[in-house]
């Protein structure tokens, strides 16, 4: 399968280097020039590719010859703003209609749900004005067969839950976690690639819950970082639990790893 995958940085790249190793041609866009020979190394064909938001680059044409696209690229909402992120996929639409693809995965975020206190499937409401919602829907709007992988907080290679809150004082360790390890979410594309999930929005998140507190000090211990200063909330904190159970109904996905306490990281 010709693939092409947009935004080859922390997930896009061992994607891509999977799928190459599993017999696929693998396109892959970087924004700069000194990470070409990386994908190179591993396979990738190249490309060089900005959205600022625009699209900029003389190569998207050949970029999107491919049947499936992969999009991976942040919405860095925090930096440019919510509409940075839905200007950069308007940008490349007219060039995704004019092109040889046929399906889409865009890595999406369970952040779109709202924290209702209770267990969340892709059923439930979303927030309709975040950015990640109206790129999912200009998305699937389009005649290609468009799947929506809303992924929860990713974890593994030097992302580690404990290493961002070192010797800092939270009130949210009673919270659970919605995690998924790196290695999962190259498996899950992968069974959607190989068998032909299309058309659907999967929440990607381990199907185990254990609370902040209980990561945190298991990654303080292994990876001797500070322990965090755990405080009592001095008031009920909103949360909410993502529940991967259609993608696995649907797929017959297993879980690497199904439980963020069973982890493995390398850095």
């Amino acid at each position: 399968m010709k693939i092409s995958i947009l935004g080859c940085g922390w997930l896009g790249l061992p994607l891509g280097k999977y799928l190459v190793e599993n017999g696929h041609e693998v396109k892959g866009s970087t924004t700069s020039e000194t990470k070409i020979p990386l994908l190179q190394s591993v396979g990738i064909q190249p490309f060089l590719l900005k959205f600022s938001p625009a699209v900029e680059g003389e190569e998207l044409v050949e970029f999107l010859q491919s049947e499936t696209l992969i999009i991976c690229i942040p919405p860095r909402a925090g930096k440019y703003g919510e509409d940075y992120h839905i200007q950069q996929i308007q940008s490349l639409i007219p060039a995704i209609k004019k092109s040889s693809i046929q399906s889409i995965i865009y890595t999406s975020s369970t952040s779109v749900y709202p924290d209702l206190n209770k267990e969340i499937t892709e059923e439930d409401e979303v927030i309709a004005s975040f950015a990640l919602i109206k790129v999912e829907e200009l998305l699937k709007a389009l005649d290609t067969q468009t799947t929506i992988l809303r992924c929860g907080g990713l974890m593994g290679m030097e992302r580690i839950g404990a290493k961002y809150f070192a010797g800092k004082r939270i009130n949210t360790g009673q919270i659970p976690v919605n995690y998924i390890h790196q290695d999962d979410v190259i498996g899950i594309v992968s069974t959607i690639l190989e068998n032909g999930f299309w058309g659907e929005t999967f929440n990607a998140v381990s199907p185990e819950h254990p609370v902040r507190e209980a990561v945190f000090l298991k990654n303080c211990k292994e990876y001797d970082f500070e322990i965090p200063i755990f405080e009592e909330a001095t008031e009920a904190i909103p949360f909410k639990i993502i529940s991967p159970q259609k993608l696995i109904e649907k797929t017959g996905y297993q879980f690497k790893y199904a439980n963020p306490l069973d982890f493995i990281y390398s850095f």
